[in-house]
């Protein structure tokens, strides 16, 4: 006799989570462009916000840093708190606060409500993005995860250099008297058409075996966070006041405090906000280090260059943004080809990429020295296209290093821990880079500020292919 009842043990097994189609890949790689997008497109928009609003360098700052800091101290309780309710949950609900948040920055009658927008931006960012890297890592598996993961890395890079052309474009444009408050208020339209996707396409994954949430872990890692970003991106435009010091003296003991905490809740069989056995997995710590250097260049290179092609070329907000257009269109078309390459050269794609990208670093610093003041698209155009290339080949790479070996009931905190490095990483980049160019420029004039800015970057390129070289070819 044929058994057809289920056993018990058939039972108790979790049902796998279910795939994610197409559509619903496009849904969540949308949502995926969309905080990277609006961590980068006020930069060709501050001085049409200060001019507009009245706002001081310290409080457009503020702009700029208030939503990188509170995504970036949220990123990792956001993945949490999706591998504890469901990952398409907070997705949906993510979404739904960018877009009534954004809406908020356009409608914003004055300067400190802009700041208070945007805070509450970044939050509504840091609940929505892990869930995108979780629900690819929990609803794909295979070639065809990494195919997705390619497509992640692509649409990441791309976000961060389209966010700087569209902003140009768009206060440029002037649609409707609208000004820089459309770089907002275009996220809006666009989320309302990502929910709609989202309802029907984007499936329910969550942890297997949640873990709760781990308030001391998560206020230490805030706390530590703050005090290492608040100074460095504050400081240069208060004048480095006492607080600056006292707060950048106040980070490694609140990072020890973190760690501590955290190795100590994982001994007592508590379940920490960052578990250490993550760290234990080789390929899991060695991405999350070459990340940094990565997105410190990149962050830093795109503020640097906004700054240099408006106050020192001339440039308006349009030209400005369209002269970074060929680097945004090799990254795109190279992304394309990122899987096959991995799948025959593997991981030494990374170093080659970082080869790419200092040749195009050294080509745009020959147009800055030969040229000045006469940049554009034509005369960056070698030097973004080389770097577009390289920076496409390291990328997508990067990421997909980082979370192959990430276990997929951990999927929200693994992507958490890596955004929140990349996004800590950016703040970092746009605030060492610009501080140091800024400092030079009244000093040296903005074209020997920039050659100068641009050879600190090669630091940071040569760094990530020497961080290369230790990791394993064969990626899966």
């Amino acid at each position: 006799m044929t058994e057809t009842a289920t056993s018990p043990s058939t039972r108790s097994r979790p049902a796998p989570d279910p795939a994610l189609s197409g559509t619903g890949l496009f849904t969540v790689l949308l949502a995926a462009a969309l905080p990277l997008v609006d961590f980068f497109i006020v930069n060709v928009a501050l001085p049409t916000i200060g001019r507009d609003l009245h706002a001081g360098e310290s409080l457009l700052e503020l702009v700029v840093s208030g939503y990188g800091l509170s995504y970036a101290v949220l990123l990792v309780l956001g993945g949490r708190l999706g591998d504890l309710f469901g990952r398409r949950r907070l997705f949906l609900a993510g979404m739904a606060a960018f877009g009534v948040t954004s809406l908020a920055c356009g409608l914003a009658p004055g300067a400190w409500s802009l700041v208070a927008a945007r805070v509450a931006q970044g939050a509504a960012s840091a609940a929505m993005l892990p869930q995108v890297l979780a629900t690819i890592q929990a609803a794909t598996a295979g070639p065809r995860r990494a195919k997705a993961m390619g497509l992640y890395g692509a649409t990441a890079g791309l976000s961060m250099v389209a966010g700087q052309i569209l902003g140009g474009v768009l206060v440029g444009a002037d649609l409707w008297g609208t000004g820089w408050r459309l770089v907002f208020l275009v996220n809006v339209p666009v989320v309302l058409l990502g929910l709609a996707l989202a309802a029907r396409t984007v499936p329910e994954t969550r942890s297997q075996a949640p873990e709760p949430v781990d308030v001391p872990g998560t206020l230490l890692l805030a706390v530590a966070l703050l005090t290492l970003l608040a100074p460095l991106t504050e400081g240069r435009a208060a004048g480095w006041p006492l607080w600056t010091w006292l707060s950048l003296a106040a980070f490694p003991p609140a990072a020890a405090a973190f760690y501590l905490t955290e190795r100590r809740a994982d001994r007592e069989g508590r379940t920490p906000l960052v578990p250490p056995s993550l760290f234990a997995t080789e390929s899991f710590r060695r991405g999350l280090v070459m990340i940094v250097p990565f997105s410190v260049g990149f962050s830093g290179f795109m503020f640097v260059m906004a700054i240099a092609l408006q106050q020192g070329a001339g440039l308006g907000p349009v030209p400005a943004g369209l002269a970074l257009a060929p680097l945004a269109v090799a990254f795109f078309f190279t992304s394309l080809a990122g899987p096959r390459l991995v799948a025959r050269y593997g991981t030494r794609v990374i170093g080659a990429g970082a080869v790419l990208q200092a040749a195009g670093l050294a080509l745009i610093g020959l147009a800055a020295w030969g040229y000045w003041p006469d940049l554009g698209v034509v005369t960056l155009l070698p030097g973004g296209v080389v770097a577009g290339v390289g920076q496409a080949l390291q990328l997508p790479v990067i990421y997909r290093v980082v979370l192959s070996e990430v276990p997929a009931g951990r999927a929200g905190v693994g992507s958490g821990v890596m955004s929140t490095t990349q996004q800590a990483s950016l703040a970092l980049g746009a605030a060492a880079l610009g501080t140091l160019f800024l400092s030079l420029a009244p000093r040296t004039g903005m074209r020997d500020a920039l050659l100068l800015t641009l050879a600190a970057q090669l630091i940071g390129v040569t760094l990530t292919a020497t961080l290369s070289l230790r990791l394993r070819r064969p990626l899966s």
